[in-house]
C-alpha cells in the first residue's frame, strides 16, 4: 500500500503536489515554493545493532543530531541506514525515498518538536516528482509518533 492509499484508507484530507525531479528535503522545499520548516526530511536510523529501525521526521532545514535523539531513546545505539535499508524498508516508494509513516514500513517514528509548529507538513509521497500537503494533527493521529527535540541547524 503506498502513501495516498493509506491516507484515503484513514480518510485523512491530502494534497498531491507535483513538481519537478528532485532530491533531498531542502530541494523539494525550492521545488514546491514551500519553507523548510514545513518540509519533512525523513531519516532511516539502524539503532541497538539493527535490532531496530527508526524513521526520524524533521524539518527540511534543519539535521539530525544524534547524540540528543540517543538521550531521548535511553541510550539507544543509533546509526544512519544506508539508501539500500531504505529501499528494503520502502518497497512501494522510488530509491532513496522514504515517507515519514515508520509504523507503515516496520519502523518507530520521532518528530522533532519544531516540525509540529506549523499546522501543515509536506513529504516526498513515493516518488522524486510528487509531495503529499497534509494537516499535521492528521499526520499525528495515524502515526502517534514520538515527539522530541532532536534536530539542529547544519554546522
Amino acid at each position: 500500500m503506498n502513501v495516498t492509499e493509506l491516507l484515503e484508507k484513514r480518510h485523512v484530507p491530502y494534497e498531491v503536489v507535483r513538481h519537478e525531479e528532485v532530491f533531498g528535503a531542502q530541494h523539494l522545499a525550492q521545488a514546491i515554493h514551500a519553507p523548510g520548516r514545513q518540509v519533512a526530511k525523513t531519516v532511516l536510523l539502524r539503532a541497538d545493532h539493527n535490532f531496530r529501525y527508526i524513521v526520524a521526521v524533521l524539518p527540511a532545514s534543519l539535521m539530525v543530531d544524534i547524540d540528543q535523539l540517543k538521550t531521548f531513546l535511553g541510550g539507544a545505539d543509533i546509526e544512519l541506514a544506508t539508501e539500500v535499508e531504505i529501499a528494503e524498508h520502502c518497497p512501494d516508494c522510488e530509491f532513496g525515498v522514504l515517507p515519514p509513516f515508520g509504523a507503515h514500513y516496520g519502523a518507530q517514528t520521532v518528530v522533532d518538536q519544531s516540525l509540529t509548529e506549523d499546522e501543515y507538513i509536506y513529504f516526498e509521497c513515493g516518488t522524486h516528482c510528487t509531495a503529499v500537503r497534509i494537516k499535521y494533527a492528521d499526520f499525528y493521529a495515524i502515526e502517534h509518533p514520538l515527539v522530541a527535540r532532536f534536530a539542529r541547524l547544519a554546522n
